[in-house]
């Protein structure tokens, strides 16, 4: 919020200035905790002093690289298929996330007693443990069946019509 953002734009004017790194993935935004819009919701005045890397995804065949390394250096023996998959499930969720099936599924192949790691060892493995993605999308299913939950409340705040003006109406309706 702003006042983070005032605290970096100080700590930059001092003579032990430390080295800002800031990742965003953000557009034209709103800065939080103002009404005001600003690329990657940074306000103008610290962007200005920031130096902007873009940066790209990794293509598929980078992630397999990274997959077969990540794998090297976890002794985990991966057969092509099961990496072909893997790289793929990390092209479709996240390197992160596939860099975390990894050495699960590699417990479950020491499970069924096998040294390498195959196909199926990667499909249980995703069945068993679920990604963000596929994790807000069950939490948005069935968010009415849990005991605490927040966005069905807001929506009884509301009249659940979508706005915040107690009229019943949704905002395009109004007169």
């Amino acid at each position: 919020d702003m006042e983070c953002f005032f605290f970096l734009n100080r700590a930059l004017e001092s003579d032990l200035a430390p080295i800002l790194v800031m990742a965003t993935n953000r557009g034209i935004a709103k800065i939080r905790g103002t009404d005001y819009t600003s690329p990657h919701g940074i306000p103008l005045d610290l962007l200005d002093r920031l130096m902007i890397v873009s940066t790209e995804s990794y293509t598929e065949d980078e992630t397999q690289r990274i997959l077969a390394v990540r794998c090297q250096e976890e002794e985990v023996d991966m057969s092509d298929e099961a990496l072909a998959l893997l790289t793929k499930i990390g092209m479709e969720t996240s390197l992160r996330y596939a860099i975390h099936v990894i050495i699960t599924s590699s417990l479950v192949a020491k499970r069924r007693k096998r040294t390498q790691v195959q196909l199926d060892d990667i499909k249980r493995t995703y069945e068993l443990f679920v990604d963000f993605k596929r994790s807000t999308r069950f939490l948005m299913e069935y968010q009415n069946e849990f005991m605490y939950n927040e966005l069905a409340e807001e929506e009884d705040n509301d009249g659940g019509d979508g706005d915040d003006d107690d009229d019943g109406l949704p905002e395009d309706t109004e007169d």
